[in-house]
């Protein structure tokens, strides 16, 4: 695939073969019907995210990076072409199987934080790792540390309300993070905070993410955001440049 002039840096940097893929997306298309005309959102994507590797989607609004997500995310159907994730074949499972591949494999930030309100920030990353099956006392130690390594060890008792808005996406980060998925996916993750809380929140993001060995797929329009990632590509009118 060719870059195109003026990328970052970073943009198309490759990782070795050996690396692996955690997702291998071929072919994909997503059209809709709008007032009998047709909508092309998605024109045939094909991307790979190499284990640990964390990509950029870059892309202006209505580019198609959230229907992207979604199909990654297997969070909605309609979707043409291959989704591999974690060496499986989306489109040949059931709806158990893509709900325990979303549980096992996965993990989701979103642009708002989607935090459960009468539940403190401890209990929010508690949750899904009951949820898992994780036993009481692990899921409490575990949201301890990534709070603690988000630097919320002082506010594990708030709930949401009590929090800032960066506090509140510091623990869906780590809630994200909570069941150690092979990839996370995160949707303009820091695009409801000031530049300044963003740039904070999403370099804590990053870190995490690195340290857990985790890969990313984060969608974002901001240029700048997008440069401090391993790779990134450019979604334009439902086509990767």
């Amino acid at each position: 695939m060719s870059e195109p002039a003026g990328a970052p840096e970073n943009e198309g940097r490759g990782f070795a073969a050996g690396d692996g893929a955690v997702l291998a997306v071929t072919g994909l298309k997503r059209s809709f019907q709008q007032g009998g005309e047709t909508i092309h959102v998605l024109r045939g994507v094909d991307l790979t995210v190499s284990r640990g590797e964390i990509v950029a989607l870059l892309g202006p609004s209505g580019s198609g990076k959230s229907t992207m997500l979604q199909a990654v995310g297997l969070l909605e159907g309609g979707f043409e072409g291959s989704i591999r994730i974690n060496g499986e074949e989306a489109a040949r499972l059931d709806n158990d199987g893509r709900t325990r591949l979303r549980r096992d494999v996965l993990g989701f930030v979103y642009q708002f934080h989607h935090l459960l309100p009468d539940f403190n920030a401890a209990e929010n990353v508690i949750l899904p790792q009951l949820i898992h099956g994780a036993a009481p006392d692990a899921a409490r130690a575990r949201a301890d540390s990534l709070l603690g390594s988000l630097g919320l060890g002082h506010r594990l008792t708030h709930r949401p309300s009590q929090l800032s808005g960066g506090e509140q996406q510091r623990v869906a980060v780590a809630r994200a993070l909570a069941n150690q998925p092979a990839l996370v996916l995160a949707d303009e993750p820091t695009g409801n905070l000031d530049e300044a809380t963003a740039d904070v929140v999403f370099a804590e993001f990053l870190s995490l993410v690195r340290g857990e060995g985790s890969a990313a797929l984060v969608a974002t329009h901001n240029e700048r955001i997008a440069g401090k990632m391993d790779r990134v590509l450019r979604l334009h009118e439902g086509v990767l440049e």
